[in-house]
């Protein structure tokens, strides 16, 4: 079993789900910010999920794999407090936000790095 892939695959289906959740059941229900706040954090999930699914696909194995276990803790780390602040969670949550990104940047780093070393 590719555990990357599946992980990957469940992050894209719920940030399309939460996606379609945000554009329909909660219209006109956040506020603008809390809005704002959903829109980012589908913007990140999806495509940070189609990244790691390639990469699980790809067969790449080292860093290059590791790169993707980061990006989906990234991913997650990020847009659930996002999703959360906007649902109404106190506003410190903003503060782990960040901690979400710099897995994601370390993820890219990785990916790149590792893909540098490793052969065709």
């Amino acid at each position: 079993m590719n555990r990357l892939a599946a992980f990957a695959s469940l992050t894209g289906f719920c940030g399309v789900a939460l996606g379609a959740f945000g554009a329909h059941a909660l219209e006109g229900q956040l506020t603008a910010e809390g809005t704002e706040w959903w829109h980012t954090a589908t913007l990140y999930i999806l495509p940070h999920a189609a990244a790691v699914l390639a990469i699980a696909l790809s067969g790449r194995g080292g860093l290059v794999r590791t790169a993707g276990w980061f990006m989906i803790a990234g991913a997650v780390i990020f847009a659930s407090t996002l999703y959360a602040m906007a649902l109404g969670a106190p506003r410190w949550f903003g503060a782990i936000t960040p901690i979400g990104g710099v897995f994601l940047l370390a993820g890219w780093a990785m990916a790149a790095i590792g893909s540098f070393r490793q052969p065709n």
